[in-house]
């Protein structure tokens, strides 16, 4: 695969330096780290350990001059809650947040502490800053979002054989506030290649199930699955019940296709992990969420997985297979 720098400041180019630049300090700072995959997640832990590689490149090692405080909720909302407490009555000096529901219970806590996020969609949409140039308050991070992702995944279910003509986008409304911008833009993308959308919302396994089995049902029926702490949590549900269906499914993060999902275009969430360490090193180092710009994502990354193409009878367009960053085989 070709590896890449995925992110620009907002307004400019920017790049950080990875050399170690925490100076040296009596005492230890700490980090309250909220986390949405479950603990024993082996792609949860990947971004875990990414983060802790960016912090130490920077100078901060965990156990020496810095103690993490890491909390897992498998995308519990109870948990969210109970461990955002738990993380700011510890005191500590910066606060990171994956997805969306944690900045939200992390925010219902503290409007000091600095919350460093990633894998957020549409925070200004969701309030949590009042701009990406100037987040205005002790919130900024990394967004995970751009409108011309949705285009990306339309066409990419539309250059199979047999080519896709409806398509089901999946997701949890109680888990994706920021469900909103990412339906527009689908919705306006599909007229360009003369396909219908539809949303089929899911809270459990039962009704991914329920969605599939329904789809199945239709001719030239495809499934998009939304970036969501609940389909990252339910990823081997979701592939699963694809895979018995023989449904097409484009995914939005490369885990999926590496589990045995057909197709994913997104970008590389271990290196936004990597990357956000810079903001919480800035802030270790005395800088505030409120001067730190909210960065967008601006390379990104398609995946195939060629022998799940293959048992479900379907032919990928050498055009499309062309423009991956890694086939499956």
């Amino acid at each position: 695969m070709r590896r890449r720098d995925f992110f620009t400041l907002f307004g400019g180019s920017f790049a950080w330096p990875l050399v170690a630049r925490a100076q040296p300090r009596d005492g230890i700072r700490r980090l309250g780290v909220l986390l949405a995959n479950h603990e024993n997640d082996p792609v949860g832990q990947g971004f875990a350990a990414a983060l802790v590689r960016g912090l130490g490149a920077l100078g901060w090692r965990e156990g020496g001059n810095l103690r993490i405080d890491w909390r897992w909720t498998g995308g519990d909302p109870a948990l969210f809650e109970r461990y955002a407490g738990e993380l700011v009555a510890l005191g500590p000096d910066a606060l990171f947040a994956q997805s969306s529901p944690s900045v939200v219970a992390l925010r219902k806590k503290t409007a000091t502490i600095p919350i460093v996020f990633a894998m957020v969609t549409d925070p200004i949409g969701q309030g949590f800053v009042a701009s990406l140039a100037h987040p205005g308050g002790n919130v900024t991070g990394f967004s995970d979002f751009d409108p011309s992702m949705a285009g990306k995944w339309l066409g990419m279910l539309t250059q199979i054989t047999p080519p896709v003509g409806r398509i089901a986008v999946l997701y949890n409304p109680a888990t994706t506030p920021h469900a909103g911008l990412m339906r527009r833009a689908i919705e306006e993308a599909a007229p360009s290649f003369a396909v219908t959308a539809r949303i089929a919302p899911c809270g459990d396994d039962a009704e991914i199930e329920t969605t599939m089995t329904a789809l199945a049902r239709e001719q030239r029926a495809g499934l998009l699955v939304l970036t969501d702490i609940f389909t990252i949590v339910h990823r081997d549900t979701i592939i699963a019940s694809a895979a018995r269906h023989r449904m097409p499914a484009v995914y939005f993060d490369r885990s999926f296709t590496a589990a045995g999902g057909l197709m994913s275009y997104g970008i590389d969430y271990a290196d936004l992990f990597y990357r956000s360490a810079t903001y919480v090193d800035r802030i270790l180092n005395g800088a505030k969420a409120t001067d730190l710009p909210v960065q967008q994502p601006t390379k990104f990354e398609l995946v195939i997985n060629l022998k799940t193409a293959k048992a479900q009878g379907i032919e990928i367009s050498p055009t499309l297979l062309a423009t991956a960053d890694e086939a499956i085989e």
